[in-house]
C-alpha cells in the first residue's frame, strides 16, 4: 500500500496525540516512520485521493496538531511515496538537507499575499499619472468620443499604463515586505494576481510583518491586498520526500 507523508520532523520530537487520523474515509490512522535523527509522520494512502474539503482539513489538522508541539516541515497535499521503505529512504538520502530546513523553519511560519488592482482606482491613477493619456482622453471628449482609430490608441495606452503599474506594484509590495521577513518565495503567476509572494516569518515578528501590510494597504489604495496566514511553510521546505521517490503530489495544501 502507498503511503501518504504529511511532514517531516526531528525522530525527538514529543509523540502524536493518541488516536490522531488523517486523510480518507474511514480516516487513516496517523503514524511516525523514523530514519535516524528524523522521522516522517504518514498513514496508509487512500486509493481515491482527491482534494476533496474533509481530506484536505485531515492534512492541515495533522500538520497544525503535530506542529504545535515541535518544529514539522509541511507536505504539500497529496504527497504520496510508493511504501514505507521509499519514505525512509528519502530521509536518509536527504538527511542533511531536512535537519538544515528543520533548523532554520524552526519558530517560523508562512504568510501568503496576493495582490490585484482595483479596476475604477488603478484607472484613476494611470490618468492622474500619465499626461499623454490624459491629453488623448481630453481630446477625445471635446471631440464627441473621438476617431474610432484614436479610440483604439487610448485603449492600447490604458492598457500599457495599467500594465506597467501592476510591475511597479507588484515590486513595491514585495519590497516593502521583504525586510520583516526571514525569506521570501514568489509563487507561480496566476490569472488576476499581480501579486501572489510567500513570506517567511517568526511568530514573534509576525505584528511587524502584519503592520507592514497595513502600511502598504495604506499607501496603496488602488490594490485590494490579502493576505493569508499563518500557515505551515510550505514554500520553505522544497522538496518534498515523494519527489525523490519517483511519486506523484496532488493538489496544494498551502495555495489559497
Amino acid at each position: 500500500m502507498s503511503t501518504y507523508v504529511y511532514g517531516i520532523t526531528a525522530s525527538s520530537h514529543p509523540e502524536l496525540p493518541e488516536g490522531m487520523t488523517g486523510v480518507g474515509e474511514p480516516a487513516r490512522p496517523v503514524r511516525i516512520l523514523s530514519a535516524g535523527p528524523l522521522a516522517a509522520v504518514v498513514s496508509d494512502a487512500p486509493e481515491d485521493l482527491r482534494p476533496k474539503r474533509r481530506d484536505l482539513l485531515a492534512h492541515q489538522n495533522v500538520l497544525a496538531e503535530t506542529g504545535a508541539a515541535g518544529c514539522i516541515l509541511p507536505m504539500r497535499f497529496g504527497s504520496v511515496a510508493d511504501d514505507d521503505d521509499s519514505v525512509t529512504q528519502v530521509l536518509t538520502e536527504r538527511s542533511e538537507h531536512y535537519q538544515e530546513r528543520l533548523r532554520e523553519l524552526d519558530g517560523k511560519v508562512e504568510y501568503n499575499v496576493k495582490a490585484t488592482h482595483v479596476e475604477e482606482a488603478v484607472l484613476h491613477l494611470v490618468m492622474a499619472e500619465n499626461a499623454e493619456v490624459r491629453s488623448l482622453a481630453e481630446a477625445n471628449r471635446k471631440s464627441g468620443g473621438g476617431s474610432y482609430d484614436d479610440k483604439i490608441r487610448l485603449g492600447e495606452m490604458v492598457a500599457a499604463a495599467v500594465k506597467a503599474r501592476e510591475a511597479q506594484d507588484a515590486s513595491e509590495v514585495q519590497s516593502a515586505l521583504a525586510p520583516t521577513a526571514a525569506a521570501v518565495s514568489v509563487g507561480p503567476e496566476s490569472t488576476g494576481w499581480l501579486v501572489n509572494v510567500s513570506f517567511l516569518v517568526a511568530r514573534d515578528t509576525a505584528e511587524r510583518f502584519l503592520a507592514a501590510v497595513e502600511q502598504v494597504r495604506d499607501s496603496h489604495t488602488h490594490l485590494d491586498l490579502r493576505v493569508n496566514g499563518p500557515l505551515p511553510p510550505y514554500s520553505f521546505v522544497e522538496p518534498g520526500p515523494a519527489e525523490p521517490a519517483g511519486s506523484t503530489a496532488g493538489a496544494d495544501a498551502g495555495a489559497q
